[in-house]
């Protein structure tokens, strides 16, 4: 699956964040769902512009920003000092 096939930023539509195309669905919104427990079943059921490969695309952008965002959370979640970091 290609990302910009799915997921893009569009500046009319919740400026800045990446939404599923062709929706005003963001990526932060169904990622939540599922962080609260909702079944992709439930999910595709209440949201029935979605498919799975809509929730897919979601889950796979949220992976590709933590990759490459893992210095900084490793900064927030690991100061200097703290338990995790050497000396």
């Amino acid at each position: 699956m290609n990302l910009p096939d799915r997921i893009v930023i569009e500046p009319g539509i919740l400026p800045g964040k990446p939404i599923i195309r062709g929706t005003r669905m963001s990526v932060e919104f169904v990622v939540g769902l599922l962080a609260d427990g909702w079944p992709e079943a439930d999910v595709l059921r209440n949201y029935p512009n979605l498919v799975r490969e809509d929730i897919v695309a979601c889950l796979r952008y949220a992976a590709e920003v933590l990759r490459a965002e893992n210095a900084t959370a490793r900064a927030l979640f690991d100061p200097p000092g703290s338990r995790l970091s050497p000396g």
